[in-house]
């Protein structure tokens, strides 16, 4: 014997189901986006806020009326352009460098059989297991003896200490889930171990040399405990400038939001032009089939 449902109690049910989804998903994920996105906020209308309403008695969480004063003064007065460019500078040599080392050490760990070959890798890893400020010292003393100390080039050195290590590792599980028949496929056909690697092998590997070169570039854009000890007022990193804004005397506020504003914009336009190999690149090999 056949039981109907009432069509109310169908509605009943899907107006239920659709009101414990809310409750259980939609808003605790609106209230974790609105803990994520209120420190932008926050940053991004202190930048604009007039001087009257930045440091008067009444918050305001908008502004009555918007200025670009700051930004003005961020780039004529404090003159910061040039920690932008000594920061673009050291990102992008720091990540040039880690990929062409870590990619050619990542393939030969996955390809080769050596000896010491697994204390190598253990090695690499465990490096990452201990603070950054341990190698302050020592680097301090290495970068003094070759005349790198206050330079570019120190903290070039300095950040490749801890970026390649880990970047072995990422490109190295890449590598290993690429099988080796097709450089074997492509040895049989005439090229080199060389030619193979170059053709074949890397263009496959593009979306994670992405994703690791992101790594790498957010690592070294916004590193400041070495940055402080390797430079001085000729070649600060952003960082390192943006804290001269905090003083005894009180906070630089406009200037110190305009340039967090400013620091973040190169990095948004990374990530909306990469996104895509991104993704691509942090979920290889992350489905075996």
């Amino acid at each position: 014997m056949k039981t109907h449902t009432h069509p109310s109690m169908t509605r009943a049910n899907k107006a239920r189901r659709k009101l414990l989804r809310i409750i259980t998903f939609f808003i605790p994920l609106l209230v974790l986006l609105i803990f994520l996105l209120f420190p932008f906020y926050w940053t991004f209308v202190t930048s604009v806020k007039p001087t009257a309403e930045l440091y008067g008695e009444t918050v305001t969480y908008w502004p009555k009326n918007f200025t670009g004063v700051s930004y003005v003064k961020l780039f004529k007065e404090f003159t910061f352009f040039k920690p932008m460019f000594n920061s673009f500078v050291v990102a992008s040599s720091t990540t040039l460098i880690t990929l062409l080392v870590a990619l050619m050490a990542a393939y030969a760990f996955s390809r080769f059989e050596f000896k010491g070959k697994r204390g190598f890798m253990i090695m690499f890893l465990t490096n990452n297991m201990f603070p950054t400020v341990l190698l302050l010292i020592p680097l301090y003393t290495i970068m003094r003896k070759l005349g790198l100390l206050y330079t570019p080039g120190s903290l070039i050195l300095s950040y490749t200490t801890f970026t390649i290590p880990f970047s072995v590792w990422l490109l190295n599980g890449y590598i290993n889930d690429l099988p080796s028949s097709l450089e074997e496929a492509a040895m049989v056909d005439g090229a080199n171990r060389t030619q193979a690697f170059i053709k074949i092998i890397l263009p496959i590997l593009v979306p994670c040399l992405i994703a690791t070169g992101v790594y790498i570039f957010m690592q070294s854009w916004n590193e400041y405990t070495f940055a402080v000890m390797f430079t001085n007022e000729k070649n600060r990193t952003i960082p390192v400038a943006l804290k001269n804004l905090i003083g005894q005397l009180g906070v630089q506020w406009d200037l110190l939001t305009a340039g967090g504003i400013v620091t973040i914009i190169p990095v948004c336009i990374m990530f909306f032009f990469a996104q895509k190999r991104l993704v691509e690149g942090l979920t290889a090999g992350a489905v075996k089939g």
